[in-house]
């Protein structure tokens, strides 16, 4: 029987919105990827290396959930997705130099291998979204994973058309790191007895993260 709290809805709004502005890359990827492929045979480079990435990722995932089990853990992966969140914002991608196998499989192996890499910010960002609920990390990816691979370039017009989406998906990072942090057991117990340190502690996050992208983006435009 599945909870459906308010937190439950929550988190996986969050997860979604997560996987749908971390996982375009991937889809830039599956899309390179099979560009070489003989065109009949490319609809099963994409089937066949979407299948492996959700495997993939759910795999990674659930590892990732254990290990933020281990003390301190929590702490530092709520720095790293602060970091993840800030480069999301700033970060100019270039996808050109990806090497495509002319076979089936030989593209769908370098799907995998770059998926495997490149989709490592998004599994902890899940992770700390799911709060141990590896129910939450399925569902999104069942939710989200078609949604990128079949609406790939209409997401990344409507990201390059409309910069705020990518802004939001990055406070939603942000805030996710802040509630990783804040559930940190060494510094739990700190947290909850000042609730509004908590309120706080997540508001100063997500707009720092979200001032500091604006201020370095505003300073790469031209004059």
């Amino acid at each position: 029987m599945i909870n459906v709290t308010p937190e439950f809805w929550t988190a996986l709004l969050s997860i979604i919105v997560i996987d749908l502005v971390l996982a375009g890359d991937n889809a830039i990827v599956i899309g390179l990827s099979a560009r070489n492929v003989p065109k009949e045979q490319q609809k099963k480079v994409i089937f066949w290396g979407t299948a492996g990435a959700i495997v993939i990722r759910a795999l990674l995932t659930f590892i990732a959930l254990w290990l933020l089990r281990i003390p301190g853990l929590l702490l530092v992966g709520g720095v790293l997705l602060i970091w993840i969140a800030y480069k999301l914002l700033v970060e100019e991608k270039d996808h050109g130099d990806l090497q495509s196998g002319t076979s089936l499989w030989a593209a769908v192996r370098t799907i995998l291998v770059a998926d495997t890499v490149m989709g490592l910010d998004n599994v902890l960002a899940v992770a700390g979204a799911a709060h141990g609920d590896f129910l939450l990390v399925v569902l999104g990816l069942l939710i989200s994973v078609p949604i990128v691979i079949w609406g790939s370039t209409l997401i990344l017009r409507w990201v390059k058309q409309y910069p705020i989406i990518l802004y939001v998906g990055a406070g939603v990072l942000a805030w996710t790191a802040s509630k990783m942090i804040i559930d940190e057991p060494f510094i739990h117990s700190f947290f909850i007895d000042y609730p509004l340190l908590r309120y706080g502690f997540s508001i100063v996050m997500i707009a720092g993260v979200l001032l500091l992208g604006l201020r370095k983006n505003r300073e790469r435009e031209p004059a």
